[in-house]
């Protein structure tokens, strides 16, 4: 919690020095200010989230992965021919949060992964999860985050970062 301090109470009557405590706050009043300052900040922009990332395939259909807030693929979708589809897809799924069905599965080597299923169609695949603990846990980051995750567009440039001779000269 944070404590506020009246500023009139910081300043010194005694202007030759300071006398008992000391009127500057201490480093760990200061820590404690600044790590409630940054929950607060990310709550505000939204940095909780995840996100949605279309990207091109090498055999040039578009896809998207529903990524966590810490940037680990969640969800990878179905192939789409043309951008605006996989654009469509996405604002279909944030729009039937409430319809969504999440069949889990187990595969030959013990991994856990579900599929979201949509009006009996098949949308996306989870990652490959090692305890059903993790595996629910995906579940409740996607049915948590999916309606207010933003879409992010990296299929458009091939070279994100510019040539080696023009960085390095």
């Amino acid at each position: 919690m944070v404590k506020l301090v009246d500023t009139l109470d910081l300043k010194s009557s005694d202007c030759n020095g300071r006398t008992g405590s000391s009127p500057v706050p201490s480093t760990k009043s200061f820590k404690r200010l600044f790590g409630a300052f940054f929950v607060l900040k990310n709550f505000e922009f939204g940095l909780n989230m995840g996100t949605f990332v279309i990207t091109k395939r090498l055999n040039g259909y578009y896809k998207y992965e529903f990524t966590s807030r810490k940037g680990k693929a969640i969800l990878v979708s179905n192939d789409f021919e043309l951008r605006f589809e996989c654009e469509e897809a996405i604002e279909f799924l944030k729009k039937s949060v409430e319809n969504i069905f999440f069949m889990r599965f187990k595969s030959k080597n013990g991994k856990m992964y579900f599929k979201v299923i949509v009006n009996d169609k098949e949308i996306a695949v989870s990652r490959k999860y090692t305890t059903q603990f993790l595996l629910e846990k995906g579940i409740s980051e996607v049915t948590r985050t999916l309606q207010i995750s933003e879409v992010l567009d990296f299929s458009l440039a091939n070279d994100i970062f510019p040539p080696a001779e023009d960085v390095f000269g």
